[in-house]
């Protein structure tokens, strides 16, 4: 699933990987976060636009709607 994240975790896994062997610099933890925050938002945006799109079925109304049916 890509929904425009892919380069964030790309970069945020290789940041991963280099913190856990040689560690960041001041410039690399801040760009760390900086991608983290635009991952989480960028995440929070495409499953906003999921559940918006779903759309509700039940027994008594075949379509969602709001209106009951006589």
């Amino acid at each position: 699933m890509d929904n425009g994240t892919e380069p964030y975790i790309k970069r945020i896994n290789e940041l991963a990987r280099k913190a856990k062997t040689v560690g960041l610099t001041d410039d690399e933890l801040e760009e760390r976060n900086e991608l983290r925050k635009r991952y989480i938002e960028a995440f929070k945006g495409s499953l906003r636009n999921q559940l918006e799109t779903i759309k509700f079925v039940d027994e008594d109304q075949s379509d969602g709607d709001s209106k009951q049916h006589n």
